[in-house]
């Protein structure tokens, strides 16, 4: 019986981990690695809007990392979510608005994938 109930609790920790944070639209996959593919979101956007780009990395060695737009602030604005891939190895994009965002965000992530 203690076995059932832990193999239940296991089984429902899993698929909450497969699903996307809440709010957050698919972008796209990448092959790459989640740090690779997250320094090169921050890069395209500090280089474009001569700004600082706030990371914040939301599961050791950069597993998983937030890219917040310039001038966007952590916890709650806008970003692009870098999450390993669901299924395979390599990334899980998606982009977390927060109405501050331009209309480009988007685009700039993808060419990063």
């Amino acid at each position: 019986m203690k076995y059932l109930s832990l193999l239940a609790m296991t089984v429902a920790i899993s698929a909450c981990a497969a699903q996307p944070p809440a709010g957050v639209q698919q972008v796209g996959t990448s092959q790459k690695a989640p740090k690779v593919v997250a320094q090169c979101i921050s890069q395209k956007w500090a280089d474009k809007s001569q700004q600082q780009v706030v990371s914040q990395d939301t599961l050791a060695n950069d597993q998983a990392v937030d890219v917040y737009v310039p001038g966007q602030q952590p916890p709650a604005g806008a970003a692009a979510v870098v999450r390993p891939n669901w299924s395979g190895p390599g990334s899980w994009v998606g982009f977390r608005a927060s109405g501050a965002a331009g209309s480009d965000t988007t685009g700039d992530i993808q060419t990063c994938l």
